[in-house]
């Protein structure tokens, strides 16, 4: 169950982000319209009705490659060779 309730936060907190950084846009281009009610003595009829519409625009990533010279540092090691080792001490 946590499971499911950590998936769901994710969810929404993407959509969110994706919508509040401009990578999705939505705008409602119908609006929706309640059906109309009729009741009688056999009931209550609805009839009509129509859900809103929306349009939904998202960005897009394009993925390529290209050549490029990239400069490299060199890495260069220099051994101690017989160099003495400082000395140490554990004097109090």
């Amino acid at each position: 169950m946590r499971a499911l309730v950590l998936i769901l936060i994710i969810a929404v907190v993407a959509v969110l982000a994706a919508v509040g950084s401009g990578y999705v846009n939505i705008s409602q281009v119908r609006p929706a319209k309640a059906p109309e009610l009729s009741a009688s003595g056999n009931g209550v009829t609805a009839k009509g009705g129509e859900a809103p519409a929306f349009k939904v625009q998202t960005g897009s990533v394009k993925v390529g490659t290209k050549e490029t010279t990239v400069k490299v540092p060199s890495l260069q090691i220099q051994t101690p060779g017989n160099q003495a080792a400082p000395a140490t001490t554990n004097a109090q």
